[in-house]
């Protein structure tokens, strides 16, 4: 009797290891998804599909082109201080070159 309540807990233990899934997260989809692309790709969606396609294209475009702003100022910028860094070197060799 003791010999089969020490092996039987011990074979049931070893068949949990062997049923347990490798992955750590199941797959799920959302409501209402199907999971199955369109037939002829995210171009031929309907108009809504392409509105929405739009409307992102137009959300990047704007963010690049806000992005783009921003450096063209950073390089004025930088080249307004290099500009007067170049004024104020000529400053400084003009005034120690009069003196010799």
């Amino acid at each position: 009797m003791l010999r089969q309540s020490v092996i039987r807990p011990a074979v049931m233990a070893n068949r949990s290891l062997l049923t347990r899934s490798f992955s750590v997260a199941v797959p799920r989809m959302g409501e209402g998804d199907t999971g199955a692309p369109r037939a002829g790709g995210a171009a031929s969606g309907d108009s809504f599909t392409k509105r929405e396609a739009a409307q992102e294209a137009l959300y990047i475009r704007e963010k690049e082109m806000e992005k783009l702003a921003q450096l063209r100022k950073k390089i004025s910028d930088q080249r307004a201080h290099l500009d007067e860094l170049e004024s104020h070197i000529d400053s400084l060799t003009k005034d120690h070159s009069g003196k010799k």
